[in-house]
C-alpha cells in the first residue's frame, strides 16, 4: 500500500514548479510568467500581430458571420448597382428611384453598395416605397458613408466580403450606368453564372445609350474572337423600361 502524498510529493520527492494554464499543465522549464488573463489585458508591448495575416484572417471571419447574421431574415432582394456620381435630379437618378419602388411592389427587399448616386436612388425609391432598403457599405479612402435611405446598412473593409453578400442575398441584378465599381460587379455576377458557381439568376443593364457599346464590343470582338460563346450574350437583358426592367429580374423569382 503506497503512502500518501506529501507536501513535496510521493515519498518525501520534491515537488516540481507546477502552473495550471485552463487545461494545459506546465512544469518545470516551461513554466510561463504571467496568466492567460494577464497576457490579454497588458496594454504594453509590440502591436504589429494586428497586421498579420492571422489576424487579417480573423477580421475577415468576422465580416462574414457580421454579413450573414444582419441578412439572414432578409426577404426575397434585388441587388441594384450604379454609379455613386450619379447626380441627384438626374435622369438616372430618377430611374432608380422609380425601380427600387417598383421592386418594392413586386415583394422584393433592395439591396445597393449603400452609398450617394444610383445606390441612394435605388435605396430611396425602396424606403418611400415602404419596402427594406439595404446598404452594403465598403472602406475607401475618401469616406462616402451610407446614404441616410438605408434602413439596414453593414460597412465591410473587403470588396470580396461584400460581394459575396451581393450574391448570396439577392435573386437577381439591376445595374445602372456606372463606372469601373459597376463594372466590376456586372462582370462578377456574369463569371458566376456562366461558370455556374451560382444557380442561374437575371441579369437587367438599364440604359440602352449607355450599355450599347459595351454589348457590341462582347458580340462583335469577344465573342466574334471566340473568347467567349454566344449563348453568354443570353445571360442579360438590355432596357430603358422601368417596368420591363422589373418583371425581367424577377419573373424567374416570384415570390
Amino acid at each position: 500500500m503506497g503512502m500518501p502524498d506529501g507536501p513535496d510529493g510521493p515519498d518525501g520527492a520534491e515537488r516540481p514548479e507546477e502552473q495550471r494554464l485552463g487545461p494545459v499543465i506546465r512544469r518545470r522549464g516551461q513554466v510561463q510568467a504571467g496568466t492567460t488573463d494577464q497576457r490579454l489585458l497588458d496594454t504594453e508591448g509590440d502591436s504589429e500581430w494586428v497586421h498579420t495575416d492571422p489576424w487579417r484572417v480573423m477580421r475577415i471571419q468576422s465580416e462574414f458571420v457580421e454579413g450573414f447574421g444582419a441578412l439572414a431574415e432578409l426577404p426575397s432582394a434585388i441587388s441594384v448597382f450604379g454609379s455613386a456620381r450619379t447626380p441627384a435630379g438626374s435622369a438616372e437618378y430618377e430611374a432608380g428611384i422609380r425601380i427600387g419602388g417598383a421592386l418594392v411592389d413586386a415583394g422584393f427587399a433592395v439591396i445597393t453598395g449603400g452609398g450617394p448616386g444610383a445606390m441612394e436612388a435605388a435605396n430611396r425609391g425602396a424606403r418611400e416605397a415602404q419596402g427594406v432598403s439595404v446598404g452594403l457599405g465598403i472602406e475607401l479612402p475618401f469616406e462616402q458613408g451610407l446614404n441616410p435611405h438605408v434602413d439596414i446598412g453593414v460597412n465591410f473593409r473587403y470588396f470580396f466580403v461584400r460581394k459575396t453578400m451581393f450574391v448570396k442575398y439577392a435573386q437577381g441584378f439591376v445595374v445602372l450606368p456606372g463606372g469601373l465599381g459597376t463594372l466590376d460587379e456586372l462582370f462578377e455576377a456574369l463569371t458566376l453564372v456562366q461558370t455556374r458557381k451560382v444557380t442561374r439568376f437575371p441579369i437587367v443593364l438599364f440604359g440602352t445609350a449607355y450599355w450599347g457599346g459595351l454589348v457590341e464590343w462582347l458580340r462583335d470582338t469577344v465573342v466574334a474572337q471566340g473568347k467567349a460563346s454566344e449563348r453568354d450574350l443570353l445571360l442579360f437583358h438590355v432596357t430603358d423600361d422601368v417596368e420591363e426592367a422589373v418583371a425581367l429580374v424577377t419573373k424567374e423569382t416570384r415570390n
